[in-house]
């Protein structure tokens, strides 16, 4: 007979009734979206939606039952290597910062004078899928290496070297402004891909200017207060590389990595709390962004507007059907602008459930930058499973514009000439994998968040307490994920909401990723 420790019968109790209401969210057959493809699941959605939280509650008994307070410590072992101080590896770190560079230089250059078919141009190309999608991919398995070839920061060095003067810093970074910067361009990137929709050259002025706003924050700021704060890709890739199980210590004088830690994968998001509620939300975000990119162009989503608020404005305004169509992309916008702020007042929920049935002392703000980083896995598998069908399409094409990136003949590579058809998988391939990613991601995040609950709670039940509510949230987010998966698409993201403005002519738009797929 097995003798459970303290705690494992109320853990066990709550693990079962935790499922049953969060899978009332939806219920019935539903069809599954990828790449535009309607697939019919070959069961009912709320099979998927009990099976996935059933499978969330077992891993919380199991992760409950072997991880102890006595045993945590052995899950942030780190092991260090000196780097060496050798010239070969000066080389190669500075052969990658040109090449960081000069990968910048030629996004902006084509974006100004390469083809204006953003299908054929190549920064349009390298920099949404091999840059934002297959960087960002690479990161979480090599660690934070951005932060070494930074093309934005290297350029700030490269002044400071030559001229110190303008790049000394004019103004202390003031504490209350936190990761807002960042945050507001990860606001602004987000509405460029999917409702922004820019060509190249559009494309090209918007790097420019980001280099320009890059170089002046480093100027009033200071190169390491801007880039640790400010840049958004700084940010958004260091916080990516914390899953990695390679860490990297930066020697602030020479700007070259002088250690190297070994960890277990996902370590490296609990060896410190998010130090800024402005970088909380930065995290809330990485994960309702993706959300609202799964679901702002999906058919139910566009009906809440033409068939519940629609109706509502034409009682109220007289003007023609375009001028809705308007209101409705203001309507889009203000959406998603919104999502951070209503996943915040979720996640603040079941921590504040957190605190009451802990009994912590602790304030439910220090709780919420405490259990911040455990929700990274959850944002992670979101990004990937949108994205990484439009990667494997894709990325063939980069190999034929980089030997003629300008489109102009050239053939620098020998690879002009090439052709690698893309990777096109079948619609119950992407579905499944689709689960199987959201379903890791959650079993990570409950696993994290069980480690910090007993970094904080190390007594008594209290650790144990902390996770029901926490549980509760990953089954909602893994249910509300897997639905956000299964919805149709609509066809574009305007609806003819009367049958007498069918002879209307209006253009659909989607987002910018979907004029890869």
């Amino acid at each position: 007979m097995t003798v459970l420790k303290p705690g494992h019968n109320a853990m066990a109790r709550a693990a079962g009734t935790l499922a049953a209401p969060i899978l009332l969210l939806s219920s019935g057959t539903a069809a599954a979206h990828m790449s535009g493809v309607v697939y019919n699941l070959p069961i009912p959605f709320w099979m998927y939606g009990f099976a996935a939280s059933a499978a969330l509650a077992l891993s919380f008994l199991i992760v409950g039952y072997f991880v102890t307070a006595q045993s945590v410590a052995r899950n942030f072992r780190v092991i260090e290597f000196v780097v060496p101080d050798h010239k070969i590896l000066r080389t190669a770190l500075a052969g990658l910062r040109i090449a960081s560079v000069c990968a910048l230089l030629l996004t902006i250059l084509t974006g100004f004078f390469g083809p204006a078919n953003p299908f054929a141009n190549f920064s349009v190309t390298f920099f949404w899928v091999i840059f934002a999608l297959g960087f960002t991919y690479l990161t979480a398995l090599v660690g934070d290496v951005y932060a070494l070839i930074n093309p934005w920061r290297v350029i700030c060095d490269w002044l400071a070297r030559f001229k110190p003067r303008p790049l000394r810093p004019r103004s202390h970074y003031p504490r209350w402004l936190g990761f807002y910067p960042a945050f507001a361009f990860y606001l602004a990137f987000i509405w460029l891909e999917l409702f922004g929709q820019p060509l190249p050259r559009t494309l090209g002025e918007i790097l420019l200017a980001y280099s320009v706003i890059n170089v002046v924050g480093a100027a009033v700021f200071g190169r390491d207060a801007w880039f640790h704060h400010g840049e958004l890709f700084a940010v958004f890739l260091r916080l990516i590389g914390k899953i990695a199980p390679f860490g990297y210590r930066i020697d602030p004088a020479s700007g070259r990595p002088d250690r190297v830690q070994v960890r277990q994968p996902f370590m490296g998001l609990l060896a410190e709390p998010a130090d800024h509620f402005s970088l909380l939300l930065f995290v809330i975000f990485m994960l309702s962004s993706t959300a609202f990119d799964g679901v702002h162009e999906t058919r139910p989503w566009a009906l809440i507007f033409w068939q519940q608020i629609y109706p509502l404005l034409t009682r109220l305004i007289e003007r023609p059907y375009l001028f809705f169509v308007s209101i409705y992309y203001f309507w889009q916008w203000t959406m998603l602008f919104a999502s951070p702020f209503v996943y915040l007042a979720v996640y603040t929920l079941f921590v504040w459930l957190m605190k009451i049935v802990t009994g912590s002392t602790r304030s439910v703000r220090d709780l919420a930058l405490q259990f911040a980083f455990t929700l990274i896995p959850i944002a992670f598998v979101y990004n990937i499973t949108h994205y990484y069908t439009l990667l494997l399409a894709e990325e063939p094409a980069i190999v034929t514009m980089i030997s003629d990136p300008f489109a102009v003949g050239w053939n620098l590579f020998g690879t002009a000439r090439i052709y690698r058809p893309p990777v096109i998988l079948l619609a119950d391939q992407v579905w499944h994998t689709q689960v199987g990613l959201i379903l890791f991601g959650h079993i990570v995040s409950v696993y994290l968040a069980h480690l910090q609950a007993l970094k904080l709670f190390p007594k008594g039940r209290q650790g144990v307490w902390s996770q029901l509510p926490m549980l509760a949230l990953m089954m909602l987010l893994t249910t509300v994920g897997l639905r956000i998966l299964s919805l149709p698409i609509a066809a574009g993201q305007v609806q003819d909401a009367l049958p007498s403005s069918r002879n209307v002519p209006v253009t659909p738009a989607g987002d910018l990723a979907d004029r890869f797929r």
